[in-house]
């Protein structure tokens, strides 16, 4: 797959992941494996890309869950993401936080994963929000789901979320 498809397969896999959580009798990891099986059975993505991309949705669905005032209050969201919510598709937005307030209960379970650092580095697919460099420090912003560019000040690589 080229890079230029991997932010639509984090979208395609985060749209089956949504609706496989509105079942609630899958937990986050069996919610995840039907999202999977799903967009594998489209016949356009390896089952290679999609645990890559799995793993990418799964690290942003995680920092969103470890912030419990985000789904509350649109400030905090605001300022999670470090621009205007109104940026972002009612439906991206609505997965997002709906998959992350969900998976708020199993990391509750997993306090000593919850607790790692996930970086991101260049090449990697990415949710909406704004990124700073860990070498410079500069700041990128996506507005959507996103191709991790190096960084366009010292082409660093490595980057936190804001």
């Amino acid at each position: 797959m080229s890079n230029s498809k991997l932010p639509d397969a984090y979208d395609v896999l985060m749209a089956f992941l949504y609706e496989a959580m509105d079942d609630t009798l899958h937990n986050v990891a069996d919610a995840l494996e039907i999202a999977k099986r799903k967009t594998h059975e489209m016949g356009v993505y390896t089952q290679e890309e999609i645990n890559t991309i799995a793993d990418y949705l799964m690290r942003d669905v995680e920092h969103v869950a470890h912030h419990p005032s985000l789904a509350e209050e649109n400030n905090s969201l605001t300022e999670w993401l470090k621009f205007d919510i109104a940026l972002i598709e009612n439906f991206a937005l609505d997965a997002f936080l709906g998959i992350a307030d969900k998976t708020r209960i199993k990391l509750a379970e997993l306090a000593i994963e919850a607790k790692q650092h996930h970086p991101y580095h260049s090449g990697e697919v990415a949710g909406p929000g704004t990124f700073s460099c860990n070498q410079c420090q500069k700041h990128i912003a996506f507005k959507s789901t996103s191709l991790i560019p190096n960084c366009p000040h010292c082409q660093g690589s490595s980057f936190k979320r804001c």
